[in-house]
């Protein structure tokens, strides 16, 4: 893809779930990379993310041609690829009475042509931190964000909203298929990049966010730090974090 990138990635079940039913994927080629937060009653948001992270990258590398320049239908790919898994998941969750309602979000980076396409579908998020500032590149499909947009609660008000989690949009449901609100970015030498589950988020706030992956140099060791505060902040969920170092 052109583009010297390095990683880290980190999942736990934190202090306050009995399974983890978060999944998440680095390509070993740099092509992709994916974070996907289950839900579901028993063992069904564990199928449901790994489901969107095993069947989003495999249509990904059908219609993308990941050696060639042409980016211009790349987000339709990424839409189409996305869709594909979203189907699948609402299709066994039909059949399977264990894995009824299971749902998942998703939020990735994709890399092509020395661009990187960023989206998601849920609450997980994508940031960069470029020369010190932390930008949120993805908007959360829940409730609070939706009455944030509307200017019926404020973003203070949000963090500590009842319906924070509360998501109108996710993988499992006909508006998975919506489309993943992807944006094409030019990556920088020294942009570090986070993906994470709401885990994250919960238990830190962006500052700190962005103060640790500033302050850590190998990104394995940043997404381990990372995951770490959240848990000893106070994350009640699972807590999934990647990060892509650009060189």
């Amino acid at each position: 893809m052109g583009l010297q990138v390095r990683t880290g990635s980190v999942s736990i079940k934190g202090n306050f779930r009995d399974n983890n039913e978060d999944s998440c994927v680095v390509d070993p080629e740099g092509r992709y990379f994916i974070v996907a937060d289950g839900m579901g009653g028993q063992c069904a948001g564990e199928r449901a993310s790994e489901l969107a992270t095993e069947l989003f990258p495999q249509r990904l590398e059908q219609l993308i041609d990941f050696e060639g320049n042409d980016s211009s239908n790349v987000v339709n790919h990424i839409d189409k690829s996305v869709a594909y898994a979203n189907g699948e998941i609402m299709a066994l969750s039909q059949v399977d009475p264990n894995l009824h309602n299971m749902g998942t979000t998703v939020a990735f980076i994709v890399a092509h042509a020395k661009r990187f396409f960023v989206g998601g579908v849920g609450d997980s998020r994508v940031y960069r931190l470029n020369n010190d500032k932390l930008e949120q590149l993805t908007r959360d499909h829940s409730l609070t964000q939706a009455l944030v947009d509307a200017g019926t609660i404020s973003e203070e008000d949000a963090s500590t909203h009842r319906y924070r989690n509360v998501l109108y949009r996710y993988l499992g449901t006909k508006d998975g298929a919506a489309g993943t609100e992807a944006v094409e970015i030019a990556p920088e030498p020294g942009d570090r990049f986070v993906i994470c589950s709401d885990g994250v988020t919960d238990g830190i706030e962006d500052d700190t966010l962005a103060e640790i992956v500033g302050q850590h140099d190998d990104p394995q060791q940043a997404a381990e730090a990372v995951v770490e505060s959240a848990e000893k902040g106070g994350s009640r969920d699972n807590i999934t974090c990647i990060v892509v170092h650009i060189d």
